[in-house]
């Protein structure tokens, strides 16, 4: 059986710390996972920014009910899920996802949580598993599924290669031209007709 792994940010929404790096006039807080391989040292490295400035999960989370899904992302994730099993396997957090996981209709993500205190300061995160995007893909390969996995960014090579087929979409040139090997698409028609081939 075919389960198919999606990446959330870049693939199917804009990227939420962009978003908040112009809502805030923060420069520095653009940097994301196409940048820095590192999850953990980019997250430690955004929260010591959030707490100089004073921000913290309201002011990210009104910034996110601004966001919506990339055009033609909900259209193209219901016709997947229409045709196979479908889980967003993100890095990003349940505080953060719930708002966009609502308006592309209630797909089934798995990501981490943030450690927050009294006062809506971010002191932390969770990561749910080391690797989770591989970790959660070889999981579901042990119990039987076979796996289709896309992705824009560095952390996102591991679940595409361990998969049966897995495709770079809306990725940067540098991610491209170092995986010249993977097929890359920009449009959810040529996304969708790729997974096709390789369902069933």
């Amino acid at each position: 059986m075919d389960i198919v792994c999606l990446d959330l940010e870049g693939v199917l929404v804009p990227e939420i710390w962009i978003a908040f790096s112009k809502a805030s006039g923060i420069p520095e807080l653009k940097r994301t996972t196409r940048d820095e391989p590192d999850y953990n040292k980019l997250m430690n490295w955004r929260l010591g920014i959030l707490k100089e400035h004073g921000l913290g999960l309201k002011e990210i989370q009104d910034t996110i009910a601004t966001i919506d899904p990339m055009p033609g992302a909900r259209e193209f994730l219901d016709r997947l899920r229409s045709e196979t099993q479908v889980i967003i396997i993100s890095d990003t957090f349940t505080q953060f996802a719930k708002p966009l996981m609502e308006k592309l209709g209630w797909p089934t993500i798995f990501c981490n949580t943030l450690e927050v205190a009294p006062n809506g300061e971010i002191t932390g995160f969770r990561m749910r598993i080391p690797d989770s995007k591989l970790s959660t893909v070889k999981a579901l390969q042990s119990i039987g599924f076979e796996t289709i996995a896309s992705g824009d960014s560095y952390n996102d090579l591991g679940m595409i290669r361990a998969s049966k087929a897995g495709f770079l979409f809306k990725s940067t040139d540098q991610i491209k031209k170092d995986n010249a090997d993977l097929e890359a698409f920009e449009t959810y028609d040529e996304l969708l007709a790729a997974i096709e081939k390789h369902l069933g």
